[in-house]
This record gives C-alpha cells, structure tokens and sequence, in this order.
C-alpha cells in the first residue's frame, strides 16, 4: 500500500471582490512527487487504481488539521476541501475525516464535488449526508460539463465554482461575458453564491466585478503558497481597485439603505420555539432571515409555513420536541441575495427571476445586512429612476454632466487607464442658423445614436454635455483602438451628416452664411472634432481639473487637424502631458 505520509499541501485565498478581505482558502495537494507522480491528476488516477484513493483523501484532511492551528488567518475563514468523485463510493469515512477539520475552528467548511460520468448528483452525494457530515457544498468546475446542472439541481449546493475556461480571456469575449452574466443572475435567484477560479489578469477581475461576482480566486489575487505566513487577512490591492466602483454605486446603495428592512436575523441552530416566539411578538412579520454563526444569510422562513403546527393545540410542543429532531434548518427557504453594492437593476432582476420570491435578503461583505421586500425595491427603483432622469439630457436622454464628472472621477481614482473625449461639432451655428433648430436637434440625435451602436458594453461610457458637445470614456483595451474606433465615429457622423444638406449645398461641399460677426462666408458641411486625453494605466495623480484644462487647450488645433483629432497623453504632475498627432 502506497504510503502518503510525505505530500503536503497548500491554500489558495478565495477573496470577497467587494472589500478584499479573505473568506476562505481551497486546500491543493503538493509533494506528489514523493510517490512517483507527475502531477496532482496523476496522483488521484493511481490512486484509484490501486485502491487507495480513501486513504488519500483521508491523509490529505489529516494533514490540513495538522498545519491548521498555526495560522489564525487560515482557521478564521472558510476551508474549500475537493472530493474526488470516485472516493464517494466510501463517503461515510471520508466526511467522518472532514469533520475533523471543523474541531480545528474553521469558520466553515465547505466540499468541493464534481461528476462522475453521468451519475446522478444525488445518488453520488445525497445532500442530507454532505451537509451534515462535512458541511456547506460547492460545486466545482461548474459549466465544465453538463454534470454540474445536475449537481446544482440535486445537490442544493451554497456555492458554485465557474470554471477556468469562462473566466480566462473574458475581458475580450463578449459572448463569455454573457453567459458568466446569466449563471450569476441564475445562482443569485437560488440563493448560491458564487466563485470565479482562475483569475489571471486585472482585466479579467474588472470583467468579474462588473458582472456582480462576489468571490474570486486566481493567480491575480493570490497564488498557492504552503507558507502559512504569506496568508493575508485582507488583500489591500483587491480593495483599492473596488474603491472607485463603491464610490459609483454609492446612489444606489443610498436607495436601498433607505427603503431596506433591517429585521434582525435568527441563528439556524436557535430554538425552533425562539421562531415561533418572533411571530408572535410581532405581529407584522411574515418572514425572518436565518444566518449561520459568522453572519452569512442561509435563507429565510416563512410564518406561513408553521401555521400548521401554530394553530395545532399541541403542535408547538410537539415541534419544540428535541426527541423529533426538528430544527430550523427543515424549515428553511432559499431566498434571493444581493450584495448591497449590486446596482438597483440587477437586483431587480434578481428578484423578477423568481416565482413568489417575499423579497431580496442584503447582505454586505457577504453577511446579512437587511431584507428589501417587493414593494421597498419597487420604490428605490422609482427613486432612482426619477434622479437619473433629472440628469439626462432631455434631448438624447444620454447621462449629464453630473454623471459625467462622477466618472471621470472615477477612471483617475482606478488607476485601470482610459481614453477621455470631449467632442464637439463643427460649423453647427451656421448650420443651424441656415436649417433651423429642428434639423440641428436632428443631427445631434444622429450623434447620439451613432455612439450608442459603436458603444461597447462594459467598456464606453457616453454623456452629453449639453448643445453639440458630447463626452466619451474607453475603459479596457489600448489607447490605439480607441483613438481608431473614435475616428471612425467622427467619420460616419460627417458621412451621414450631409444627408441633412440640400442637393446644391452637397455639390458645393459648403453653405453660405453669417458668422457671429456678421460676415457671410462659406462654411464646410457639419463634422465633429474631438480632444482625446489619454490615462494610461496608474495615472491616478492626474486631477479632473488637469484633465479639463488640457481639453480646453486642444479644442482649436483639433478642429484644425486634418483628420479632426488631438491625443492629449496625460501624467502625473512630475511628467508634464505633451501634445501627440492623432
């Protein structure tokens, strides 16, 4: 029998997008080499070959509770412990081994479970006994095949793992970002948080937070380390990059904080009698949250549901009877969660997901902060629908200048780089003047609409200043490929712009009108001009004053380049900005 006392392992953080702070670690078995494999796959094939996968497992979740109480930072969190599905055969002996981890003081632990050639979830790993063996349930590699739906349809998991391959190249694919966005709206109206693995770039973590993902692990947050020194509480940089988008969803956040319902929370190993004592002193509540011991909401129940027993002459005492085994957990519901930071329209989606949902429970760094029912969501909607209103521009219904000056605040506090444009029109006053108001309402709708078909999700941020003058953030990608794609936008406006002219005006490539002098003279048909200032990566030094002040500088000599663009690159204030050829 091969003998497994020599392998290690190593913890890999699994870090709230939110805050940076560490929720937990996956455990990664090292040291295969000491028995002749080349690698961690090849150790558990052998394994199973020769019968000792049990023994394995087991030693693996010996050696954790070994090293274990020399790291506080390693006990204080969650432990995400894989299960090989082929030592499920012996699942008893495996979680009595995985119970032993709870003993060392993890705030939880949690069973990472995969497929196993088409067998079914629940016959593979029958819920009642994972969960109370060893704990939550994970879902790992999700995505990777069509086992994972059974698994996420049997198995009643708390979390799901996406695998690597949604997650790797998504800042550049658009059809990936599609469909992470439809599995985290599909496990937020189950109630199932969920884990991104494998993030490998800051773009691919910026991708991760836009599409509302909690929970990241990847070699851009942290990589494997057996040094439990090297664990880190919190992760200082996770939590500077996710300042500045606190700081753009602070409205809504302020929304919800307002209409929210902070009814207290009941732990799911209190009293079932504790339950029953809630309702009746409140008259008004139809439902109570459950969390576990650390805060992390479970779930709801619901007054409905225990009316049976409550209306029953003996049915309080025979539910609070110890010796029938019932517990709160047998009455729990899943419910909708939403972190506090995800916008108000997704949380509206979220809970229009699903069928006779009583609302969303709120929770903040992934512990319960409140319970936004129907009506309260459908009212801070209504508030921020009334606000973003008052700041569009009544004419394109684009973002005013309050959001755009949020956000330029924003591209400087991320550090992540961005290409700014200011636009405007050139000879619009004449143009106007000759074709009246209507026709220039006509050709800035027309501007308006060109940016909405060049935009790209995620990435182009377009306002309207007021009059012929527009704004246009790029996020993601060099500053090349913006500067072309706003060429191009400038180009098809002209194009389309001469559609507006008469047949004679069109011929002559200009009209004949008055300046604000007075003096007739010829006018060349409508284009745009724009003054492109570009934030490269880490400028977070360069103020918004800067910023304006450089635009303003480049207005003219732009309306006067030949391909109607200035690239302003822009530093911090030790390195002065200097004027680049578009």
């Amino acid at each position: 029998m091969v003998s497994y006392r020599d392998l290690d392992v190593a913890f890999q953080a699994i870090v709230n997008i939110h805050s940076g702070q560490c929720f937990g670690h996956e455990v990664l078995v090292r040291g295969w080499e000491t028995v002749g494999a080349e690698s961690a796959e090849a150790l558990f094939a052998a394994a199973a070959a020769d019968g000792s996968l049990i023994d394995l497992e087991v030693a693996i979740r010996h050696r954790v509770v070994a090293r274990a109480p020399d790291s506080p930072v390693l006990t204080g969190g969650a432990l995400f412990v894989n299960l090989d599905p082929r030592a499920a055969e012996a699942l008893d002996t495996v979680m009595a081994a995985t119970r032993g981890l709870l003993q060392v003081g993890f705030a939880h632990i949690v069973t990472e479970i995969v497929g196993l050639d088409g067998t079914a979830g629940p016959a593979l790993y029958p819920p009642a006994t994972m969960r109370r063996q060893g704990g939550m349930v994970a879902v790992d590699r999700f995505g990777a095949s069509a086992d994972s739906f059974n698994l996420l349809i049997g198995c009643d998991p708390d979390f799901i793992k996406i695998d690597r391959a949604f997650i790797r190249g998504i800042d550049a694919d658009a059809r990936k970002r599609v469909v992470l966005a439809q599995l985290v709206g599909m496990a937020r109206t189950l109630g199932i948080e969920v884990i991104a693995v494998g993030v490998e770039t800051g773009r691919e973590l910026t991708v991760c937070r836009e599409l509302g993902l909690d929970l990241v692990q990847g070699f851009h947050i942290a990589p494997p380390t057996g040094d439990l020194a090297a664990l880190a509480p919190v992760y200082a940089r996770i939590d500077a990059l996710a300042q500045h988008e606190r700081r753009r969803r602070q409205i809504d956040q302020r929304w919800v904080s307002q209409q929210m319902n902070p009814v207290p929370a009941i732990m799911v190993d209190a009293p079932v009698r504790d339950m029953f004592d809630r309702f009746a002193r409140d008259r008004n509540t139809t439902h109570v949250p459950v969390v576990d011991r650390s805060g992390r909401p479970l779930g709801i129940i619901r007054e409905s549901d225990l009316k049976n027993y409550a209306y029953s002459a003996f049915g309080k005492d025979l539910i609070a009877n110890k010796a029938l085994g019932r517990k709160l957990q047998d009455f729990l519901v899943r419910c909708p969660i939403a972190d506090i930071a995800t916008p108000l329209d997704q949380m509206l989606a979220i809970y229009a997901a699903v069928e006779d949902a009583e609302g969303i429970l709120i929770t903040e760094h992934m512990i319960y902060h409140g319970f936004l029912t129907a009506r309260s969501l459908i009212r801070a909607m209504h508030e921020k629908t009334l606000a973003r209103a008052r700041d569009e521009n009544p004419l394109t219904k684009l973002p005013g200048n309050v959001l755009i000056e949020e956000y330029v605040a924003d591209c400087v506090a991320s550090g992540e780089g961005a290409v700014l444009a200011y636009i405007d029109f050139d000879n619009f006053k004449p143009f106007n003047d000759t074709y009246g108001f209507r026709q220039g309402d006509r050709a800035i709708l027309l501007f308006a609409e060109l940016c909405r078909k060049s935009a790209v999700p995620g990435r182009w941020f377009v306002g309207h200043i007021g009059g012929d003058d527009f704004f246009i953030a790029i996020k993601g990608g060099d500053a090349e490929t913006a500067v072309a794609a706003i060429g191009g936008l400038i180009g098809r406006f002209a194009s389309d712009a001469e559609s507006f002219y008469d047949h004679e005006a069109r011929a002559r490539r200009c009209i004949v009108a008055q300046d604000r002098d007075g003096n007739t003279k010829r006018f060349p048909l409508l284009s745009a001009s724009a003054v492109l200032a570009v934030l490269a990566p880490g400028s977070d030094g360069v103020s918004t004053d800067e910023i304006s002040a450089a635009i303003a500088r480049y207005k003219k000599p732009a309306k006067l380049s030949p391909d109607k663009m200035v690239v302003v690159p822009l530093a911090a204030p030790s390195a002065p900005a200097t004027l680049e050829p578009a």
